[in-house]
């Protein structure tokens, strides 16, 4: 294959996984109108129309579906043993990309990856704040970030944090109006916001004495965002249920007050995760190593 048949190769790969000249054209740094003349090339050297395109969307046609399933991943190795040849140097360089909750990025992932980068200055870290359970390996990105009861099955899972606890909190104002729930089934009489994840409408999840209890609230606002709910709380709107740590702050000036804290039990924290196949990198590694949760032991 010649080279600009390769090159060109690799356009239409990211125009096909993408199905968009702008997102593939941001992601490549090029022009539109490069990628546009590159896949051209490209199907007029193998005699056979690879996209499909409309004025609102691209797609692969069989032919271009094909070479995707092919092509791609024999390309995907290459680019990977060639990372991970540059980063077996003594100097650690490269980009990780990440997807996480905005709670773990904030929390986790850049008070912890801080000193990592203030000591390798060739590496870079590419963080997307995502809520769904996002297939990291179909998405390229190297690692994810989940709570240890939603990882996804076959994945490498290290714990980044410490056990976490979500409570129902709510303004003093909001419970002088409303009574209190004093079991987890109360809350369905109350105005409750709500949060939406990708699989759909998040259920509060509630144990006491072993027993475990699922509430489908209602209310009027519904968020995609930890912060967002917290907010909302503030503001008087009803009752939110929120990391402990986030919410502690506005606990402790009054400002809100916690419903259900002997229903409101620790659970697995924040885990990165990723594919087998990403222990080869040598700066991946470091950010593992960085980001690993130690539990302080007391004595």
């Amino acid at each position: 294959m010649a080279r600009d048949d390769l090159s060109d190769l690799l356009v239409f790969l990211e125009v096909a996984r993408e199905r968009s000249f702008t997102k593939a054209a941001k992601k490549l740094g090029l022009s539109q109108s490069t990628l546009s003349h590159a896949v051209q090339r490209l199907e007029s050297s193998l005699g056979v129309r690879l996209l499909t395109r409309t004025t609102r969307s691209v797609s692969p046609t069989v032919a271009g579906e094909q070479l995707m399933n092919s092509a791609g991943p024999r390309l995907e190795e290459v680019q990977t043993e060639m990372a991970a040849l540059a980063e077996s140097s003594d100097k650690p360089a490269g980009t990780i990309r990440i997807t996480t909750s905005d709670h773990a990025a904030k929390t986790v992932l850049l008070p912890k990856l801080a000193p990592l980068l203030r000591v390798y200055r060739d590496i870079k870290i590419d963080i997307v704040v995502d809520y769904g359970l996002t297939d990291i390996v179909a998405e390229r990105y190297d690692a994810g970030v989940r709570l240890g009861e939603h990882l996804a099955r076959g994945m490498i899972a290290v714990p980044i944090g410490p056990p976490i606890r979500l409570i129902a909190v709510a303004t003093p104002s909001y419970f002088a109006e409303h009574a209190p729930p004093k079991k987890p089934q109360d809350l369905t009489s109350h105005c409750c916001i709500n949060l939406r994840l990708s699989g759909g409408v998040y259920a509060w999840e509630f144990e006491k004495s072993g027993r475990e209890v699922k509430v489908r609230v209602e209310g009027q606002v519904t968020v995609n965002g930890i912060d967002e709910m917290l907010v909302a709380a503030r503001e008087g709107i009803g009752i939110g249920f929120v990391p402990e740590d986030q919410a502690a702050p506005y606990v402790k000036n009054g400002e809100l007050k916690v419903a259900l804290d002997d229903w409101s039990q620790p659970f697995s924290g924040f885990h990165l995760y990723y594919a087998s196949r990403k222990q080869t990198s040598p700066t991946f590694s470091l950010v593992v190593d960085a980001l690993r949760y130690r539990q302080s032991v007391r004595r």
